[in-house]
């Protein structure tokens, strides 16, 4: 009798052996100070970046373009609360706006960084903003950002990311190894956030399918975006916003509408990238956040 399959939910991502670094540090809530703790990868040498990824992903979306940008800039990819390796904040911590900002400017306290460049995709870029917002950063490049959406927008948004993580979860794991190793099949499994899946690595599938199926903070955190819709200018320091022309979850024209809310914005198309365009023009999107960060 053969051996039942392994749901990818239960599964260890290989990709993840050996762990990257993390820290931890206390944030202040209503049941006084709880702990955080922040999983991240810092590479290179330079002004320091941030790095911060969409939902249901983890740190590993920066990897086509880390090298690229570690040549000018410390790099700090982060898995943010409930993603990647960094565990689901603790009772008490909402997985809201406020709350994530306190982490992120409590990370870069930790990790003794003044006021650093950031760039964020999705979720990320949304997070960017809201630091850029609140002057904790020196320049923003928000990547296809959430919170310009209409209602409808929202509504389908949000339909294809939880439909997305009930196929991850119910997917065994040789499933998706098998289906990795064929362009055909990264196509299946990754073409609503890539506009290029045949050029993501078969590992690198796996990996971001596990970390979708095993995100502990992916419900509260979706359900906590409900209600937001950014609409604050952020002024004072250099903000672009770049939008893949083939981005099929947030549809491009949401590029017009930040536009309109941040006016000395830089809007940017990413001809040829999908949502997530770190893979689809590793090239390109290194550009983009390195002309910002000058």
């Amino acid at each position: 009798m053969s051996a039942p399959s392994t749901p990818v939910s239960q599964a260890v991502p290989a990709a993840f052996s050996g762990g990257p670094r993390s820290v931890t540090f206390p944030l202040v809530s209503p049941r006084g100070p709880l702990p955080v703790t922040l999983a991240y990868t810092r590479v290179g040498s330079g002004e320091p970046l941030l790095l911060l990824h969409g939902i249901g992903h983890h740190r590993q979306a920066w990897d086509p373009v880390i090298d690229i940008l570690a040549v000018e800039r410390d790099v700090i990819a982060v898995d943010l609360p409930g993603f990647g390796e960094s565990p689901a904040l603790a009772d008490g911590l909402a997985h809201d706006l406020p709350t994530m900002n306190a982490a992120l400017g409590a990370l870069c306290q930790a990790l003794e960084i003044e006021r650093p460049h950031v760039a964020g995709n999705s979720l990320g870029g949304l997070l960017a903003l809201e630091l850029g917002r609140e002057r904790l950063v020196r320049s923003v490049t928000a990547l296809s950002p959430a919170g310009f959406w209409s209602p409808i927008e929202r509504r389908y948004a949000f339909g294809v990311l939880q439909a997305m993580r009930q196929t991850a979860i119910r997917m065994p794991l040789p499933v998706v190894e098998r289906l990795s190793r064929t362009a055909a099949g990264r196509t299946v499994l990754t073409s609503t956030i890539y506009a290029r899946p045949g050029r993501r690595s078969p590992e690198a599938v796996v990996a971001e399918t596990l970390a979708l199926a095993q995100a502990t903070g992916f419900a509260e955190t979706l359900r906590a975006g409900a209600s937001v819709q950014f609409t604050d200018d952020v002024p004072g320091l250099p903000v672009t916003v770049a939008w893949g022309t083939r981005d099929r979850l947030l549809v491009r024209r949401q590029g017009v509408r930040a536009k309109s809310v941040i006016p000395l914005s830089r809007l940017v198309r990413l001809p040829g990238c999908g949502h997530v365009p770190m893979s689809d023009d590793p090239a390109l999107v290194a550009r983009v956040i390195l002309d910002t960060s000058r």
